[in-house]
């Protein structure tokens, strides 16, 4: 494998320069790929220059996979899906950028109307907001009329910093908080779930957390605990 590491020349003034300690390595790893490159090097303090050209050490292979793939491939090509074009999977798995077009459209054939399981509920919830539904759809396989049903349900709405990118404008503002909208949310936040008040107030669980943050209400400590308790038992269940 190439050295990782080189003098860091061409990094711009107020970014690190040098060698990339292991530890910067293993970052760059876990986010390439999932984040832009701009955002990476804010991360990082390093100049863009500077972590794409570290990239380029990092996934350059001496041969490139071939043959049927593996279940762990078709994993990693679900976590980067919708984030990253053929070119930047390709790169990342080792594989031929035409290989990982034709495998995602296999995935896009697949689809299946069982029940969603717990875990995949929990993956939609952590994935929804930076991905489009056609892309949540070939991940979890299943129509996009499945993905927006199950959206619905939980209250999930994409991220604004995702809609801006994806549409090149601003992100769709949700109306105005009422007065009699803020009561409510005041009365029922410390007790009552998230879910819950999203759907009595019909916003997204993120706009209910994010407005009672911004506004200085809290759960009670009784109600963290009690979440906490069922957190717990839903992953043991």
């Amino acid at each position: 494998m190439a050295r990782l590491h080189w003098s860091g020349d061409e990094a711009v003034r107020g970014t690190r320069k040098g060698r990339w300690t292991r530890a910067e390595v293993d970052r760059l790893k876990d986010m390439y790929g999932l984040r832009p490159e701009a955002s990476i090097a804010r991360d990082l303090g390093r100049s863009v220059a500077s972590v794409r050209k570290m990239a380029d050490e990092l996934f350059r292979t001496a041969s490139r996979r071939q043959g049927p793939w593996t279940a762990g491939e078709i994993q990693e090509l679900k976590r980067y899906l919708g984030v990253s074009g053929p070119e930047v999977i390709a790169r990342i798995l080792g594989r031929d950028p035409e290989e990982v077009k034709q495998q995602v459209f296999e995935l896009g054939r697949i689809q299946h109307n069982s029940r969603w399981n717990r875990e995949e509920v929990h993956e939609l919830r952590r994935l929804f907001g930076t991905r489009t539904d056609a892309d949540l759809a070939v991940i979890f396989g299943r129509s996009i009329d499945a993905v927006q049903r199950v959206a619905k349900k939980y209250c999930l709405a994409k991220d604004k910093a995702f809609l801006k990118r994806q549409s090149g404008k601003g992100a769709t503002r949700m109306p105005r908080w009422a007065e009699a909208e803020l009561t409510i949310l005041r009365e029922v936040y410390p007790r009552m779930p998230n879910l819950e008040i999203a759907q009595r107030l019909n916003r997204s669980v993120k706009s209910i957390v994010s407005k009672a943050h911004y506004i200085g209400i809290k759960k009670e400590i009784d109600r963290l605990r009690e979440m906490g308790r069922e957190n717990v038992g839903r992953r043991y269940r």
